[in-house]
Order: C-alpha cells, then structure tokens, then sequence
C-alpha cells in the first residue's frame, strides 16, 4: 500500500469521524463514540461500530468491556406515516454498545479517542434543533442534502463545537430522510432514506461529529423519532435509559409504550437543573380526554412538578412549543400567528392556567424552524425556540412588534419577542449568575447575530427581528 494511499484514508477517518480498530492503514469500521447524560444527569457512554464485538472503554487506566444495548440487524418492516410503497425495513448493519460511566471518572476513552465528561458545574451550554435534511414524499419537500449552504448543520455543529460548550442540548428532530429523493432532484441526488442506519449516519452523525466529541449531550425527542417515524433509531441509538422490549418502537402493536417516557433531571450544578419532556407523540389539535395522549401528559406535568421541587432553577427542555409561536400566510398573502402546541395545551391547561409548573423558569423547543424568544409579563416561563440548525426553514416572517392581543396561550400576556426567520444557527446559554444567563445566537458561520439575557423566569434580547 502506498504512503498517500495510507495518508488519504487516515484523513478519511478524521473527517467522517471514524475510528481506525486495527491500525490506520486498514479500511475503517463504521464507529462513532458519544456521550449522553441521562437520569439525574448520569453520562452514558455509547459506541456505535461495525466490529464484531463491543469494545472496552478505559477509564481513569481501568479497560471494562462495554455492554451489548442492540446487536445488529434489520426489522421486519412496520407501518410508518408513509405510503408503503415508500417506506422499507429499517437496516442497523452495526453494534450499538453502552457503559455507564462512574462518579468522578477523570477520563475516559474509547479506541484511543478521548470521551468527553461533564463538569461539575455546566456553564457553557449550546443548544440546537432540528437538524435533519428534509425528505418528504407527502410535503413535496426535498431539501438540497449535497449542498452545504441549503443543508448546513455540518458548518453548524463545527461552528458549535469552535465555542467548546460544557454541554450540547438537541431539543428534537434528528431524522428527516423518510423518503427517496426523485431523480429529477439532482440537491439530494444519491442521498440514503428511510429509518435505518444509513439515513441517520447521514442526517445526524456524520455532520455531527465534532459536536459529539465536544461534550456530552442531552437529547431530546422530537416527533420525527416518534415510533411511526425514526422510533427505532431514536430508541437504538440516542435515548440514554435502556432498551427494552416493546418500547424498541419495532411493532406498532406497543407504540402506547415506545411512544412515551418519563420526565427526567439534569443537575448543571449551582443548584441549577434540565428537566427533559418527551412530548414527541402530541398533535396540533386539542386531545381528547379519553385519548391515552392526555392520561400521559397529565402524569407528565406531575412528574415535571415533583422533578423541580429538586432546584431553584429549573430549564424545561421539549420538542414542541407550549408558549412560542409559528406563522402562516393566508390566501390573501396576510400572515397570521399560531399558538403554542394546542394538544399540550388542552390537556396542561387543565391541570394549571398557567400550563406549566411554578418552578420552572425557562423552555426550550424547537418544532418550528425558527429561532425565537418569548417573555412575559405574567408568570410563565421564558420560552426559546431553537429549531433552526438544520432542515428547510420556515420563511414566513413573525411580526418585529407583536399585536397588543398576541399571544401563544390563553392568560399569557408576551411582555418581550424576539425572532430569526430563515437564518441558520444555534444558540448558546453562558451562566452569569444563580438565576442568570446571558444568551447568544449565532449563524452557521459562528457570527453572533442577536443577544439576550435570562433573569429569573424573564428574558429581553437587543434585536426585536434579526434580518438577512
């Protein structure tokens, strides 16, 4: 083999973010190595490789053999929002293997790549949303995936990772590839879809890479990882408690189960915590009381309840909106606001006026592909809109000054609005205080485009409407 043969691959491992298991000049395994905190903040070490066994993970000098979560293989095909005709099995042709890492580990690695733990106290955090490349059969969407000005969550995640955060969170929607892209589509020409793994390494874990060595990460659930969606994946691959049967979303049969999980805490230190929502499975209508939806989502605001009795300060994390908006054009080309989650809402605002438990002090969403900022002058949390790292963006301007009336939810009077409008990004939060946070949006190049403040449960941002 030649030395640019060798030095070709070994700059190909680096850039897909692949490990070398037998030496560089070997053809690589498929093999991404992550981080994900789960209950009461818990980092989770995960490695995804084509070898035939998991590996060992070495941890302060210790090697202990990681554990088997999903063998490899194909599931049988299952009914998904598409057509049939346009969905097929979901393919995993590679291990996914996990190991809890212990309290106060110093290091951790894995194939002599360096794992990445969490601080004590977390005070840099970048957060995302909506990440995917959208392919969608029904919407006539097909998003340009081979172009990275029309699909920029690569040059997102590496901008995100150049501000080495303490902590990444993904407010929801990884996957987006669910259908063939047409062949008169030459943006997504040749671009992987359906549920399996081929389509999440493209949509999510390659672009990714250097943010999933940057820090750990708290994933949440968006409906895109619903289980008629990438459940499978979303379960397989992401979600950091365990793996069991029935709740694998692989027969629809236990979608009541695989739909849905429990709230749960991060501590971020300095008596402050993230409390993670799946709320990936509501819809935009009122649900009904006897619809099983409104059974779950009243014992989940019990659970949030209990979960932020632990802190002072408490940051919501779900995928959908309760208190944010979205926009629409009428016929007439007028646009019109939309209110927060409706089916959130109906069952929440049954429980609390104010939808959400007194002790939560901030939410971040994402749902709507936008960037956006809400505060108000009754007590209801803040609410950031983060879905804007990724996929096709809404381009539907919000309004730069919001009507007297405007508002996202019944009781709730919007004292501060801030939005981005077709602009791609993420966002970061830089604590400055107990109750404080000083926050920053920035483009898909790393340009600080607006700034904001958290105090409390209140938020003010310097521009009302960031522009193109």
């Amino acid at each position: 083999m030649s030395l640019f043969t060798c030095s070709f691959r070994a700059v190909a491992v680096l850039l897909l973010g692949c490990a070398p298991l037998s030496g560089m000049c070997q053809d690589a395994e498929t093999f991404s190595a992550y981080v994900v905190l789960g209950e009461n903040g818990v980092p989770v070490a995960r490695v995804l490789t084509s070898a035939a066994q998991c590996p060992q993970l070495n941890m302060d000098g210790r090697a202990v053999p990681m554990h088997l979560r999903a063998d490899a293989q194909t599931m049988p095909l299952r009914s998904t929002l598409s057509a049939p005709s346009d969905s097929k099995p979901s393919a995993f042709p590679l291990l996914t293997c996990e190991l809890e890492i212990p309290p106060h580990t110093a290091t951790a690695q894995v194939e002599g790549r360096a794992l990445p733990l969490p601080r004590a106290e977390i005070k840099r955090i970048v957060v995302i949303g909506d990440t995917g490349c959208r392919l969608k059969k029904s919407d006539k969407a097909y998003q340009a995936c081979n172009d990275p000005e029309q699909y920029p969550f690569a040059k997102v995640a590496a901008a995100a990772a150049a501000w080495k955060p303490d902590l990444v969170i993904h407010v929801g929607d990884y996957h987006y590839r669910e259908n063939a892209c047409p062949q008169d589509k030459l943006g997504c020409a040749g671009s992987p879809w359906g549920y399996g793994w081929d389509a999440w390494r493209e949509d999510f874990f390659k672009p990714a890479a250097p943010l999933l060595q940057a820090a750990p990460w708290i994933v949440t659930r968006g409906n895109h990882e619903s289980c008629a969606r990438a459940g499978q994946g979303w379960w397989r691959l992401l979600d950091p408690r365990a793996l069991l049967p029935g709740r694998d979303c692989n027969d629809a049969a236990n979608d009541d189960i695989g739909d849905y999980s429990d709230p749960y805490a991060v501590p971020l230190g300095g008596d402050a915590q993230v409390i993670v929502l799946d709320t990936s499975n509501t819809t935009g209508q009122p649900i009904p009381q006897d619809d099983i939806r409104a059974a779950k989502y009243r014992d989940l605001y019990r659970k949030l309840d209990a979960l932020s009795q632990r802190a002072s300060y408490n940051i919501g994390v779900n995928h959908h909106p309760i208190l944010g908006f979205a926009a629409k054009r009428d016929g007439a080309g007028k646009v019109a606001l939309l209110p927060g989650n409706q089916g959130l809402q109906s069952v929440l605002s049954a429980l609390d006026p104010l939808l959400l438990p007194p002790r939560v002090n901030a939410m971040l969403s994402g749902h709507v592909h936008v960037w956006q900022e809400v505060s108000f002058a009754t007590p209801h949390p803040t609410q950031f809109v983060t879905g804007f790292s990724g996929t096709q963006e809404d381009i539907v301007p919000l309004p730069e000054i919001l009507s007297a009336d405007a508002t996202p939810a019944v009781g709730a009077v919007v004292e501060q609005h801030s939005s981005w409008v077709n602009g791609f990004g993420f966002m970061t939060l830089e604590r400055s205080g107990a109750s404080a946070w000083d926050v920053k949006v920035w483009d898909s190049a790393g340009h600080a485009v607006n700034v904001c403040r958290i105090e409390g449960r209140k938020s003010v941002c310097d521009v009302a409407q960031v522009k193109q």
